[in-house]
């Protein structure tokens, strides 16, 4: 197969820089472009310091790229609303990852409620297939448009996904997730002064998270309608730069063994390349840099707790979006994913 020409645009942030550092070494991928408003005309490399000596791509502004023509894949790493206003105007042979929250919602009452305007066009955003691989690998096998989960509904729904499909719940479900520094974005503000972020923790959008509405409808339609009977997300800033780690509370609806839960992960999971079933707690510093989700458990009786650790950057943005294309254009799934974390 010739090499896909792929262009991304958004560059400048953190989500744009992993696209660039994963697609660079994509063994069937040439980058032929990363855009960016705000850094256009700088090299790629004194942007984001980290590829030196790794690539000669000079920033361009989104308006100077042309038309697309020959562009096999477009990445839109922008900030929510950007990508909303031009996917339009883009050709319909273009295929197209959104890695924004601007094609994740099917309600546009929903839409309007977490991310403040009204959706300008829900005909084309009925074209775009929700991007978690894990639960939703035939339709984005099918798909030309692809809505890239956020980075917390990925952590929630692989461990959740398995316990809903298979009936396994009861009751409210409380997701619990602690995020690193890098989710806010490469902009400076407040909640990523590292005065402030360093040795503290705090939470935010208790109730009004943008990702709630995103796990249950992600859920209903991959579990044939299903979704916990009442389902809470908590958000925290953590002292760390990269990662989210959840703690997922449920209650089963009957006594489960440590090893039933197992199997239970297993029948969902088994074959997935970047899940990873791991006895008890799964640490961050293990997924970091990398596309891996590692989920363990601890269980007595009716009560259940999944941990999900991912990297927020990788599994929660750039790395899944590279899967999604992988799957799009027919590659290995793995191509161009496979490295560790570190250790320590």
């Amino acid at each position: 197969m010739a090499q896909l020409e792929v262009g991304v645009l958004g560059g400048g942030g953190y989500a744009g820089a992993e696209l660039a550092r994963i697609l660079l070494f994509h063994p069937s991928v040439r980058l032929r472009f990363v855009a960016s408003r705000s850094q256009a005309g700088r090299r790629l490399d004194a942007v984001h310091p980290n590829l030196r000596g790794l690539t000669d791509l000079t920033l361009e502004a989104p308006q100077s790229v042309g038309d697309y023509r020959g562009l096999d894949c477009l990445f839109a790493a922008l900030p929510h609303g950007q990508f909303l206003d031009v996917a339009g105007s883009l050709p319909s042979s273009l295929r197209m990852i959104d890695l924004s929250g601007d094609f994740r919602l099917d309600d546009p009452q929903e839409f309007e409620e977490h991310y403040g305007r009204r959706h300008p066009d829900m005909g084309l955003q009925a074209s775009f297939a929700y991007g978690l691989s894990e639960i939703n690998r035939t339709r984005i096998e099918q798909a030309r448009r692809i809505a890239n989960p956020g980075c917390f509904a990925t952590a929630a729904l692989l461990g959740l996904f398995p316990l809903v499909a298979e009936e396994a719940l009861e009751g409210r479900v409380v997701v619990d997730a602690k995020t690193g520094s890098s989710g806010s974005g490469a902009s400076a503000k407040d909640t990523t002064h590292h005065p402030r972020r360093s040795n503290s923790l705090w939470a935010y959008k208790p109730f009004a998270h943008q990702h709630v509405p995103e796990i249950l409808q992600a859920l209903r339609s991959a579990c044939s309608g299903r979704a916990p009977e009442r389902f809470l997300l908590q958000a925290h800033s953590a002292p760390m730069v990269r990662g989210i780690f959840a703690s997922i509370y449920c209650t089963l609806r009957r006594p489960l063994e440590s090893d039933e839960i197992r199997e239970l992960f297993q029948r969902r999971y088994g074959g997935r390349p970047f899940v990873r079933l791991i006895e008890g707690s799964p640490d961050v510093n293990w997924v970091k840099n990398t596309n891996f989700a590692d989920i363990g458990w601890a269980v007595e009786g009716r009560d259940l707790i999944v941990f999900c650790a991912i990297d927020n950057l990788v599994k929660g943005a750039a790395g899944q979006a590279v899967q999604n294309m992988n799957l799009m254009f027919g590659l290995e799934e793995r191509s161009g994913l496979v490295f560790a974390g570190s250790h320590p």
